[in-house]
């Protein structure tokens, strides 16, 4: 494979406006209950008492996540007529729909929850990073749409080089299980729980 395209996700900066998930939802044109990229809350801690005092130590923070192209994709692995491809040209993963029988065998396999089921045509939808903008030069919308920048994207190696390597944060899966094209800047309360 030339090139991995990611998602870079500044969780510091993510204000859990849902701008990004609200341009998805009207770009693709998703029925309600349907997300290419979806917005949640984490929030946890306690409050801890010293003498007459309480002292808060909550936490909250959001995440925004989307199809992440993983590197290992397991909807490509529980998919049996080989709708779902990984182009080698980008490690975009995408969906043939002519070959999509609609079992959802894919669905169960993602555990982003990334790959949702379309009841009006019987068949499984998901992020395809926007690949008719990306061709015509353009940012995914989801991207353009952050009014906080919180979201980027560019080759794995390229934001690995500037970010880091962390690819997974509280509220996510394990990242040994389908090794996400996802590199994330953790929120500082995030951080404390991946250490």
């Amino acid at each position: 494979m030339s090139k991995q395209l990611a998602f870079y996700f500044e969780q510091e900066h993510c204000v859990g406006c849902n701008t990004c998930q609200v341009a998805c939802k009207d770009k693709n044109n998703l029925e309600v209950g349907e997300q290419f990229r979806r917005v949640y809350e984490i929030t946890g801690g306690k409050y801890i008492k010293k003498g007459n005092a309480i002292i808060q130590d909550i936490y909250g923070f959001c995440i925004s996540v989307s199809c992440n192209h993983c590197i290992d994709p397991g909807c490509i692995k529980k998919c049996p007529t080989g709708a779902l491809k990984k182009r080698s040209e980008d490690g975009i993963v995408i969906i043939e729909k002519d070959k999509c029988i609609g079992c959802a065998s894919c669905v169960k396999g993602c555990p982003y929850n990334a790959l949702q089921y379309d009841g009006k045509i019987g068949k499984v939808s998901k992020c395809d990073f926007c690949l008719d903008l990306l061709e015509i030069g353009k940012d995914p919308v989801c991207v353009s749409a952050c009014p906080m920048r919180a979201l980027d994207y560019d080759d794995i190696k390229i934001l690995q080089e500037k970010y880091g390597n962390i690819n997974e944060t509280e509220g996510l899966p394990s990242s040994n299980i389908t090794k996400p094209a996802l590199v994330i800047n953790p929120h500082k309360n995030a951080r404390r729980n991946l250490e």
